[in-house]
Formats: C-alpha cells, structure tokens, sequence
C-alpha cells in the first residue's frame, strides 16, 4: 500500500499467478477482487505466446486496474531446451520484449540462459542481452534460478563483474538450495549483486530445498529470518538509489515446491494462504524497516 509520506519509498506488491488459471475462461474479476482485498497493485505471470492471448491478458489487467510484470524463458520453459544456442535465446528474448511492450508490462522478468554453458558463453548472452533491453527501452530483470545461467552465487558474481549494467531479480531461494547453506559466512559477500536487484519474489528456501512447508513454522525462522534481512538490504540500496518504489512478489508456489503428504499427496498448506501471509509479513517488515532505518 502506498506510503502517506509521497517522499517516502513505497512498496507495491504484485501477485504470482503460478498455477493460477490464466487462460480462457479465466475469473479475472476474482482475481482482481482477491488482489485488492489482499493489498497486491498486479500480477506476475507468464507472458502468452500467442498474440491473441496477449490482448486478451491486456484488456482483463486494463479491467481490473492490474499493474503486469511479465515472466519470460529465454530457453523455451522452466527447464532450457538443451539443444537450443545463445541466438535461439537471444530471439526469444527479442519476441518477447515486443510482446510485453504489446501488454503493456511494467517490467520483464528473465529466466535466462542455461546452466550448462560455459562463462564466456554466459558473459556474451548478458551483454546482448542487456543491448536488446536498452534497445527497447525496458527493463528486464534476470532471475537467478535453478538450471538458468543464474543458478549459482559465483557464476553470477563472475557475469556481473564483466556485465555490471544487469538488473536481476532475487529469488534466493535457488541460491540457498544449490550451496545447500544459508549464504550467512562472512565470505559470502553478496554486495555486487544485492545492489543490481531489481525485484524480489519472497519465498522461502532452505537447505534441502526451494520452499518451505509453512514460513511461519518455529523450526524455519532461520531461514525466514536470513531472507528477510536479505530483503532489507535490497530496500536501502533501491533507497539509495533514488527508487520511490520497489516491488515484491510472494512466490509460494506448486509444481514439487509445495510439500505432500506421502501416498495422498495432500498438500501440507494452500498455496494461495502461504503467499498472502508473505504478502502480509512482508508488507509489516517494510514498514517497521520504513520506519526504523
């Protein structure tokens, strides 16, 4: 929710539509309702290939007054075609520019790249990549995530030390699960990338993996704790920037993140309940953090 100082950075969160219903058919005025009873200003989901859906999605945000963030895979899906080469990505990524431009995103969010390339490879993506982005005027912010070129701290650190322009996006959630730690050692400076986060998906990972069952849960608050102070810093360096707003995303999500139960495979929480107790948590974080940094 806005700020009642207008000098003051606020914090607009945005809702994940991941396993959300968003083809045709689709209840937008739900969605909308649940969105502005819950305090999100938008919506993060994919961006439609077809171009038909594309002004579908434009109208019903337009409808429901719902800012977009877009979410794009420069390999094709969550998982990169492994035979697919740095152009394949690099035009993928150029489609997709020109249609969130077309929905009228407020920014893009980038799975880029593959996990299996080597770092020249890697570097030479980012740099036209990133050309592509100022080419068109629009930010792209890159997710670190799990088999992307970001699936790692050191991969990343190496990329921007040679592409120091990137914007990213912080799900460190990946990052925790592939150094299989909380990166809390005091080698573990996270500086250079924490200062070009552009946006946060607030999900809580630990070391055995991307989610946890319930952040609220006793035997997980050091983990929501780490991400949380993680979080911070990204707030003061967007306010150091001059930034009047930042954004967030609670990314509780299904698809082998959500536990279940064995045999019945019941989910051990709904997924709609957890991300709107992160938006909730989070938006009283930033607010005491407003109020006391």
């Amino acid at each position: 929710m806005p700020d009642e100082n207008p000098a003051a950075m606020r914090l607009d969160l945005f809702r994940s539509l991941w396993g959300w219903p968003t083809g045709p058919g689709a209840d937008w005025a739900r969605c909308g309702a649940e969105c502005r009873e819950n305090g999100f200003v938008g919506v993060e989901a994919r961006l439609p290939a077809d171009p038909f859906a594309r002004r579908a999605l434009k109208a019903a945000l337009a409808g429901e007054g719902l800012g977009y963030i877009a979410v794009v895979f420069t390999g094709g899906d969550v998982i990169p075609d492994q035979r697919w080469t740095v152009a394949q990505h690099l035009d993928r990524l150029a489609q997709a520019i020109d249609g969130a431009r077309e929905v009228g995103a407020r920014f893009i969010n980038v799975l880029p790249g593959n996990d299996r390339w080597a770092l020249a490879m890697q570097v030479d993506f980012f740099g036209r990549a990133q050309s592509l982005a100022d080419a068109a005027g629009i930010t792209c912010s890159f997710e670190i995530h799990r088999a992307t070129s970001l699936y790692s701290p050191w991969v990343a650190l190496e990329v921007i030390a040679q592409v120091p322009e990137l914007r990213f996006t912080a799900d460190l959630s990946h990052w925790v699960v592939v150094c299989e730690r909380l990166l809390d050692d005091p080698a573990d400076d996270l500086a250079p990338f924490l200062s070009r986060v552009h946006h946060v998906q607030a999900r809580v990972g630990y070391d055995q993996g991307p989610q946890v069952p319930h952040p609220a849960a006793p035997e997980y608050a050091g983990a929501l704790a780490w991400h949380q102070a993680m979080w911070q810093r990204v707030w003061a360096c967007h306010r150091a920037q001059g930034r009047t707003e930042t954004t967030v995303t609670p990314e509780f999500g299904p698809d082998g993140y959500t536990h279940l139960l064995p045999f019945t495979r019941a989910p051990v929480a709904d997924i709609w309940d957890l991300n709107r107790w992160m938006a909730r948590t989070t938006r009283d974080q930033f607010t005491a953090w407003s109020q006391t940094a």
